[in-house]
């Protein structure tokens, strides 16, 4: 895994690549506009990108999907193997935009924002709501390819049947790095987990599904993006789906919510959290993972109040070490550990 970039006074250094002239010139403006980034190039497709990327030596590319002669996808396998550096995709709004998008972020690309769909200024003022943010975030970020194991953890305990299960739930959150970290802990937790998994991922609409798609093609469990009045059953996974708020009632039922975002976003960690502690107090088995911002805090500081155990990502393997960090310095983890042992710590903080 490549070393986290430490902050100076330098600009990130950004390289714009997209087929169409019309958003690499917008993206490149409000790029270029934006405090603290600095606009060092342009391209126009996966084989110009990565020449440019062996020129220049940007901080961060930002990267369209569907482009000729070498797409997105293809590009970023190469980069990652040839000139490793911190990619943001530009991803559509559609099925295979999705699919395409957590592809990219298995293959190593930090985070995505969704092309704009509008023309003029809006695209303009919706390109400026997130690509900034979205690089400044990405220029600090760990990069690099994680293996995803698909066996699940042997707890070497005897058969299932002498496993004595917590009565509650596990929660699992996480932000920026979170899909492949998802799939690394979600692969390894077994067919006979004796708790419900709901997992609070930051994640626009549209994508969570892909998402839970896909965990649920590598897992044990079964993953589905939850809907409202599902019941919380153990051995199924439960992802919020982008855009709303999940909560869980005395009756295990799970509603979702528009209301406001927390810590601005909206699925919130805390939110769930906080209805997970209502309902079955210190046995809400609590995981954070990677990603930026405090989200989760809260709702950690309540389960621990309450008697339950809260996991926090290691540094080491954080893509960013924003929430676990915040975490950790709250003074609120009863376990600190790398991704790979976070299924096996959740497995023995389940157990009784």
């Amino acid at each position: 895994m490549v070393a986290e970039r430490q902050p100076s006074e330098r600009p990130v250094r950004v390289l714009v690549v997209d087929d169409s002239a019309t958003i690499r010139a917008v993206l490149a403006r409000q790029l270029a506009a934006t405090p603290g980034i600095e606009v060092v190039g342009k391209a126009s497709d996966g084989l110009e990108a990565i020449e440019r990327i062996k020129e220049l030596r940007p901080d961060v590319v930002t990267l369209d999907v569907e482009m000729p002669r070498l797409d997105g996808l293809g590009a970023l396998q190469r980069i990652m193997s040839e000139c490793p550096t911190r990619v943001v995709m530009v991803s559509s709004l559609t099925g295979a935009g999705a699919d395409a998008t957590l592809r990219a972020l298995d293959l190593g690309a930090v985070d995505f924002f969704e092309k704009p769909t509008g023309t003029g200024t809006t695209v303009a003022l919706d390109i400026a709501t997130a690509v900034g943010e979205k690089v400044r975030n990405a220029a600090e970020a760990r990069i690099g390819r994680r293996s995803i194991s698909r066996r699940p953890v042997s707890m070497g305990d005897g058969p299932t049947a002498a496993r004595r299960w917590r009565r509650g739930v596990i929660v699992i959150g996480s932000s920026t790095g979170g899909p492949p970290a998802l799939r690394e802990v979600v692969s390894q937790l077994p067919a006979d987990l004796g708790l419900p998994v709901v997992i609070v991922q930051h994640m626009p609409p549209g994508f969570t599904k892909s998402m839970a798609d896909r965990l649920d093609a590598i897992s044990p469990l079964h993953v589905v993006e939850a809907e409202d009045g599902n019941r919380l059953e153990a051995g199924t996974v439960l992802v919020a789906p982008g855009g709303s708020h999940l909560t869980i009632d005395a009756g295990h039922v799970v509603h979702l919510n528009q209301d406001p975002p927390e810590c601005g976003v909206r699925p919130s960690i805390n939110v769930t959290l906080e209805s997970a502690v209502r309902v079955f107090g210190g046995q809400v088995v609590t995981a954070i993972l990677t990603g930026m911002g405090i989200d989760g805090t809260r709702g950690a500081g309540l389960a621990r109040a309450a008697g339950g155990p809260v996991i926090a990502e290691d540094e080491s393997t954080c893509v960013v070490y924003g929430m676990p960090r915040s975490i950790v310095e709250s003074g609120l983890a009863t376990v600190v550990t790398p991704l790979h042992n976070v299924a096996e710590a959740i497995m023995r903080s389940s157990l009784t």
